[in-house]
């Protein structure tokens, strides 16, 4: 059982004590309370569905205190209307539940979804709860129980379906729309939350409907011989002419029940109130309009043309605006990488962008990438859920010369669709990599070949190019270094150090793709993977010199990058050499996302020198500083 959000806790408990609740009423409904079989069932199936509340609806509203004292206990008008709504839930919402899990399965959209549920929630109370299993306690012929229940039916179901319709809608269609598919615990909490709503709103027309002779409430099953040993009172609940509970008989067409030793009771009642015709159009506009409030109000807010399946998994962050224009390749665009996917834990100390050592087969280097769902540790004790190839973050390194023909073959084992495009680089343009305009995106667990010839040399990158993104965003990509033929016209340096930039989004447990948008903004950043103190500290000695290659692979902002301890020499720009009369010295160089720059920094001083963004958040770690900084830092550490 996997807790990807933390109401995950509060859902799995909700349901396991709706189960048990649910078998407690069973057990103690069939062996010890004298209640009509009809009602026996319709308070089991209220409690499944609305847990510890149908329990406490039961016991303090059913349960028989004490032997042969149930008519007396369940006669209160409260309990009398809360009877006949747990009637009417036990129908409505078992059709409601039923239709909503198969419209989800075959693929509708909730507009469709949500007509369905309220018809099939509707026939099912009509034809089955009321007009079936209440035959015997109503008489006469199944068409004369279909015509006489029709009106209070619809009633009822109009205002259960005024308050379960809008909860729904709004549960499936927030931040977690697991909520909207059958296989996901959320949807049976999501429900169970509709169902309480329903009740709650559909009570008060139940007890004037009750109260006004039009449908049942509670009712009471006794047996000829009490406990005592003589003859037992059958009696059942019902307001009197007054509107106060009263006590009345049932009629002569209630039928035997219990081991034909028993008689059961309704709770008709023997004086009706006056029903006027004004009221009951008055009434039935009013269910009408709070039906209609219900089912289509929230069309203001929420894409009521979404399909279950189109969604169903997705988890947005925390912020995002959801509005009725929000398409569903929108929200799965957005989404958190699923957690239950990971096919591989990193190590907490694995390092990404790591050489990746080709093989040769007829003179071509021989490259394989994977791309899979793993965590990784961006700091000891933050972990995210990535993207990534060759099980690394950054994707291993591609190292080159200019010249080289190399084939990389790429296997996708992300639950989407991917490519991979060479940024920078002159190749066939059937090897670019665009999803969708080049190429045919590598379905999960599919394979694609790319095979080209290096003109180039320089520094470059490689990445994902289908939903980059998303892709991109989560850790789908690498560096892509390429020699000149010629190494003599490459400026030298004691060292050489790749730095590929990041931003990440990571809250309560999930990653969600970086984006520059409400509810999409990093509060993480990494070098090579790494948030700072996790960067890499690099160590060199006064005199020395390092080249820096400098790489955007982030998606959404341009990075200054600062070096403290004097400037640099920017050499090279996008892979391509500047002119030594072109080269020109800096501290700070705006990096922006795809872009590359090469520069060359001596070690003046001895000491501890920081390369990072001189944007002070971007040197955080969700906004907080640890050790004197954080993000995009690096640290130079500078001996005599």
């Amino acid at each position: 059982m996997l807790i990807l959000q933390p109401i995950d806790f509060v859902v799995y408990a909700w349901l396991a004590i709706a189960v048990l609740s649910a078998a407690y009423v069973a057990y103690d409904q069939f062996r010890n309370n004298p209640e009509a079989p009809v009602m026996k069932w319709g308070f089991v199936l209220v409690t499944l569905y609305m847990g510890p509340i149908g329990f406490l609806l039961y016991v303090m509203a059913d349960k028989e205190p004490a032997p042969d004292t149930h008519a007396e206990f369940v006669r209160p008008l409260w309990k009398q209307g809360a009877g006949s709504t747990v009637h009417c839930v036990a129908g409505d919402a078992t059709g409601i539940i039923f239709a909503a899990a198969v419209t989800a399965l075959l693929g509708f959209p909730m507009w469709v979804d949500i007509i369905v549920e309220y018809v099939f929630g509707f026939l099912v109370g009509l034809l089955v709860f009321q007009s079936l299993f209440m035959r015997d306690i109503m008489g006469g012929t199944y068409a004369e129980n279909v015509r006489r229940t029709f009106l209070p039916e619809l009633l009822s179901m109009n205002m259960m379906m005024a308050g379960m319709a809008p909860v729904m809608i709004f549960l499936m269609m927030g931040r977690d729309m697991r909520a909207m598919w059958p296989s996901e615990p959320l949807f049976w909490f999501a429900m169970s939350l509709g169902v309480l709503a329903g009740f709650l709103i559909a009570y008060p027309v139940n007890v004037w409907l009750v109260a006004n002779g039009m449908k049942h409430g509670l009712m009471t099953v006794e047996k000829k011989k009490s406990r005592r040993g003589h003859s037992a009172a059958a009696h059942a609940a019902g307001p009197d002419h007054s509107g106060h509970a009263g006590m009345s008989h049932s009629n002569e067409s209630h039928r035997a029940h219990e081991e034909g030793d028993a008689r059961q009771h309704s709770s008709q009642p023997a004086n009706h109130a006056i029903v006027t015709r004004p009221q009951l159009v008055a009434l039935t506009l009013f269910t009408l309009f709070a039906l209609i409030g219900g089912m289509f109000v929230p069309a203001a807010f929420v894409n009521l043309g979404v399909r279950a399946e189109e969604v169903r998994g997705v988890i947005m962050p925390p912020g995002m605006l959801m509005t009725p224009e929000t398409a569903p390749d929108a929200m799965r665009d957005m989404a958190a990488a699923d957690r239950r996917l990971v096919s591989y834990t990193a190590p907490t100390g694995a390092k990404g962008d790591r050489v990746l050592a080709p093989r040769i087969e007829n003179g071509i280097k021989v490259f394989d990438l994977d791309a899979s769902v793993i965590r990784w540790n961006i700091l000891p004790r933050t972990q995210v859920t990535a993207y990534a190839i060759n099980r690394q973050v950054p994707g291993p390194r591609l190292e080159l010369i200019e010249g080289d023909h190399v084939r990389i073959n790429f296997t996708n084992h992300l639950p989407e669709p991917a490519t991979m495009h060479w940024h920078g680089l002159v190749v066939p343009n059937r090897m670019d990599g665009p999803g969708y305009i080049t190429q045919d995106p590598v379905p999960p667990g599919g394979h694609y070949t790319y095979e080209y010839v290096v003109q180039q040399s320089g520094t470059y990158f490689y990445h994902s190019h289908t939903r980059p993104d998303r892709q991109q965003a989560l850790g789908l990509y690498g560096a892509l270094i390429i020699r000149p033929r010629d190494s003599a016209a490459e400026p030298k340096a004691n060292y050489e150090y790749v730095v590929q930039l990041q931003e990440w989004l990571n809250r309560d447990g999930q990653t969600y793709p970086a984006m520059l948008m409400e509810g999409g903004l990093p509060n993480f950043f990494t070098i090579n993977g790494k948030s700072w103190p996790a960067t890499d500290t690099l160590r060199m000695r006064v005199g020395e010199t390092i080249k820096l290659r400098i790489i955007g692979t982030n998606n959404n902002f341009i990075h200054p990058m600062h070096m403290h301890g004097g400037p640099f020499t920017v050499i090279a720009r996008d892979g391509v050499p500047l002119n030594p009369a072109a080269r020109f010295q800096a501290d700070v160089i705006n990096v922006g996302p795809g872009q590359r720059w090469d520069v060359i920094w001596p070690a003046r001083e001895p000491g501890k020198w920081i390369f990072h963004c001189h944007i002070p958040h971007h040197t955080l770690n969700n906004n907080v500083e640890e050790r004197g900084a954080g993000g995009l830092t690096l640290l130079i550490e500078v001996a005599p």
